[in-house]
């Protein structure tokens, strides 16, 4: 299935597999759209409303029952599309609020906060979709919701989720005129102790994300 096919009409809309490519398509061209900086003021509202959206579609194919691909071993799709630049861009352009604290099991007992990027996480979520997604635009329906389906158990939906939560605190905190506190340079190749770590934004967030919300900036 070729990329002008990928919504083809003679596709039932209602189709689940249909929906399923269609949210996930959606969130591929808009991250990339906004990874190329063109409304940074924008970016952190329109990721929290893009990675929300995402998250419907990995909870509808976690309540599906399991997916059996109709081959027994993966066909090979190729080479993974190189997300670098991708992941670049967006660091530079969420870099006050990048780096947040990350819990990766909320079940696991006394494990310590870790530090994590957002930019990372996306393009991580983001090399599982177009994994599938090479499945589905060659015709290999039950192969791309299979593998959609297991990597949303194993990375991409925990890793959504945990991007959701940060993007999510950014808004809060900018929209209840709560400023952040100062992070102290701690970056993800830093260990984090047991402390409460928060984020260097503050009035940059405010700044930057504010205007945009329409709240009034911080005293």
């Amino acid at each position: 299935m070729s990329d002008a096919t990928l919504h083809a009409t003679h596709m039932d809309p209602d189709d689940f597999a249909v929906q399923i490519a269609d949210q996930i398509e959606s969130f591929l061209v808009a991250v990339t759209e906004v990874a190329k900086g063109d409304e940074p003021d924008s970016a952190v509202p329109f990721l929290l409303l893009e990675v929300s959206q995402l998250l419907l579609a990995g909870g509808r194919l976690g309540a599906h029952e399991d997916i059996v691909p109709d081959e027994r071993y993966e066909p090979d799709p190729g080479p993974e599309a190189d997300v670098d630049q991708l992941r670049e861009n967006l660091a530079r352009l969420l870099e006050p609020i990048d780096v947040y604290s990350e819990v990766f099991d909320p079940y696991e007992p006394r494990k310590a906060p870790v530090p994590a990027r957002i930019s990372d996480d996306l393009t991580d979520v983001i090399t599982d979709l177009r994994h599938g997604m090479v499945h589905y635009r060659a015709g290999r329906t039950s192969e791309a919701l299979w593998w959609w389906q297991f990597s949303y158990f194993s990375n991409w939906g925990s890793t959504a989720s945990a991007s959701l939560r940060a993007l999510q605190s950014v808004v809060a905190h900018v929209r209840l005129n709560q400023p952040l506190a100062e992070l102290d340079g701690l970056d993800t190749d830093q260990g984090m102790g047991d402390d409460t770590l928060e984020f260097e934004a503050g009035k940059v967030m405010a700044e930057e994300i504010g205007g945009p919300l329409g709240m009034r900036p911080v005293q």
